[in-house]
């Protein structure tokens, strides 16, 4: 071997050693912050599994028994409990009603909320005034606000009733009526949930670059299609967030119906699955048939929030 392939040889020798060591190094930091991070989300990983995971085991494997409050011994029946909800049709009803609601009430909050925050992510007169107005329905209590909407569209001493007769319209029982209560609940949700998605949007519209806008407009692109082009493909991972938290909070609804239509509304025309629930469970103190239902819920909503994630999902090629 010549002198130069010598020199060579030790020169590949020298950096593989060194990329060795700088491989051992880096795979030595980041083990050192996996652990860090571990370390950091401890905390909220007990309290999920006490408060979250474990009660969500407790709830499937009451559904397995027979479990009613004070009853004694509770032996187990296996799938008989869901054998029941299949066979009940008061489940089907409340599912249609959930599904009724959540199908109307979700794109309708979502189409207005971005409208909004479209229109507010403007520079106009009093924007911030405006903001605070549209917000604050969302920190006021859904009980608080589901039983002054009750008093509102009260068909004898409502405000929506007088104002109806004072320009001549007729005057509807809307929360006693089978054909207009569940209307009446979704109106009330839709008006209360508005400003929360408001805010969702306004954050992922200032999260959006000037600089795209700017290069839009020097390609002669219009207004619509810079929303088109440029704003929803980059709001997508926002409407993503937006859609499933509205999904799975449409199919828990339950204090605005129970308040304004205690018991379901009438002739159940609002019965949801979380009424029902409620309604077997503390008061018929059905436990294990209410933990049936609980747990059927859980994997309906689960398997919807999949198939969100998986239609509307961000790829960083996209």
């Amino acid at each position: 071997m010549t002198g130069a392939e010598a020199d060579s040889t030790a020169t590949r020798r020298a950096a593989y050693t060194a990329r060795l060591s700088a491989a051992h190094l880096w795979h030595g930091m980041t083990a050192r912050q996996a652990r860090a991070g571990y370390l950091f989300i401890l905390p909220s990983m007990l309290v999920l599994a006490v408060f979250v995971f474990w009660p969500i085991v407790q709830s499937f494997l009451l559904s397995l028994q027979q479990w009613r409050f004070g009853a004694g011994p509770h032996p187990w029946v296996g799938l008989a409990n869901y054998e029941r909800m299949l066979n009940d049709p008061r489940v089907w009803n409340a599912f249609r009603n959930t599904v009724y609601y959540t199908v109307v009430t979700v794109p309708i909050t979502l189409l207005i909320s971005l409208l909004l925050a479209l229109a507010l992510n403007r520079v106009l007169p009093a924007r911030n005034l405006l903001r605070a107005a549209f917000f604050l329905p969302v920190i006021a209590s859904f009980a608080i606000v589901a039983i002054i909407w009750s008093f509102l569209l009260d068909p004898d001493i409502g405000m929506v009733a007088y104002w109806s007769r004072q320009l001549g319209l007729p005057v509807s029982g809307w929360l006693r009526d089978p054909d207009w209560a569940m209307p009446a609940v979704m109106l009330v949700s839709i008006w209360k949930n508005i400003g929360f998605n408001m805010v969702i949007f306004l954050a992922g519209l200032q999260g959006i670059p000037d600089t795209y806008y700017e290069a839009a407009k020097v390609d002669g692109a219009s207004a619509w299609q810079r929303f088109r082009y440029v704003t929803l493909p980059l709001l997508r991972p926002t409407t993503l967030f937006v859609l499933v938290i509205s999904v799975i909070a449409a199919f828990q609804v339950f204090d605005v119906v129970w308040v304004m239509t205690p018991g379901g509304g009438p002739l159940f025309s609002t019965d949801v699955l979380v009424t029902y629930i409620y309604h077997e469970g503390v008061e018929l103190l059905d436990i294990s048939y209410a933990a049936t239902i609980g747990v059927a819920l859980l994997v309906v909503v689960f398997m919807l929030t999949l198939i969100q994630l998986r239609l509307l999902r961000y790829r960083e090629a996209d």
